[in-house]
């Protein structure tokens, strides 16, 4: 084959628009080797762009080196890729952070992994999508949580938890408990919670709501289930139903399920993590008739990477068409998991569009 119907084939190899682009996400999927360096790279290499007569792709490493080429030195094509790299950096950051009981400084962090702050900073929230401070305040909640039904005292549970006071405690706890920390700990002591369970479309519904707002919305085969749900989340909360005036409400519910366009306007009792509320607000902002591909939520929330703590965020939601998770679906267009049901989602989205 001479060099130009080489460099033809080359060109036409859809491969080829990968390694101009130098596209990070087609590292791993090939390599390529460039004859008058005798080396083999990554597509993504930051080296000149050879010529395309001068170029062989390979399904592997192994290929290319049989081949006769060595590494790159510059992209390192035998080492594990960069974002693979990166994260497992970023993940062994988070690791100090849950196994410290002080929040480690971000100069610490930084030098834990070897990376200057500015860029440990911006990688951290690009992979997590929480800034590090916000990671160590999500883990110090979750430790609370714990805490809260283990200790002997709530003042014991803050400083468990990693707190460094109880004021700084009590400016965040109502934010993502819903009651008092003394209340929380004793299963809901105190909370009233109202709801009323009806039939729709989808099957049985079940509607809470607290002294600030819908807390749950739930939808399943069995009243029954969902009942006891609600009664495991909250054993001593005082959970009150057959009231009137709420059955208003879960018709208003039901009747938003049933139709879709008359637009539902509730009060909500949001509970969750920094990280889980900036996604379930975007998810709040997807039109009706819409959907949104989890990569796209995550763009939209400024942490493109963390599509897989998107969906996270969306398996905890609560509460079910008031903050629509249905209408995420995967980047191409396919159904994925939902808390009540696939079937629902994909009844939910018919009767929609």
């Amino acid at each position: 084959m001479n060099a130009s119907t080489k460099a033809i084939a080359t060109e036409n190899d859809p491969r080829w628009r990968a390694l101009l682009e130098r596209d990070a996400q087609a590292d791993g999927s090939f390599y390529y080797s460039v004859k008058t360096t005798g080396v083999y790279c990554r597509p993504s290499c930051a080296a000149r762009t050879p010529r395309p007569e001068n170029v062989c792709f390979y399904d592997s490493r192994e290929e290319a080196e049989q081949a006769g080429y060595r590494p790159c030195r510059r992209c390192r094509p035998d080492a594990p890729p960069l974002a693979a790299q990166q994260a497992e950096k970023i993940a062994a950051a988070c690791r100090l952070i849950a196994d410290s009981e002080t929040f480690p400084s971000l100069d610490e962090l930084a030098q834990s992994v070897g990376m200057s702050k500015f860029h440990f900073h911006r990688l951290f929230k690009q992979i997590t999508g929480l800034t590090p401070r916000g990671y160590a305040a999500s883990q110090r909640q979750q430790r609370l949580n714990s805490a809260l039904k283990n200790a002997e005292t709530v003042t014991d549970a803050i400083y468990d938890a990693g707190y460094s006071s109880n004021g700084h405690f009590y400016g965040e706890s109502d934010h993502f408990l819903g009651m008092t920390p003394s209340d929380y700990r004793r299963g809901g002591t105190n909370a009233e919670i109202r709801f009323a369970v009806g039939e729709c479309a989808l099957g049985a519904i079940l509607v809470a709501q607290s002294a600030r707002g819908v807390c749950a919305i739930s939808l399943g085969d069995e009243p029954e289930a969902l009942v006891h749900e609600l009664q495991d989340r909250f054993p001593k909360a005082q959970l009150i139903g057959d009231d009137a005036d709420f059955e208003r409400l879960i018709a208003k519910v039901v009747g938003f399920v049933e139709a879709p366009q008359i637009g539902l306007d509730l009060p909500l009792d949001v509970r969750g993590t920094a990280f889980q509320q900036r996604v379930w607000r975007a998810l709040q902002e997807i039109p009706s008739g819409a959907t949104a591909s989890y990569a796209d939520i995550a763009q939209r929330i400024g942490s493109p990477k963390s599509v897989r703590a998107v969906a996270q965020a969306c398996a905890a939601n609560l509460l079910a068409v008031a903050i629509p998770c249905h209408r995420v679906v995967r980047s191409d267009g396919a159904l994925s998991g939902y808390r009540w049901g696939v079937e629902r989602k994909q009844a939910l989205l018919e009767r929609e569009t």
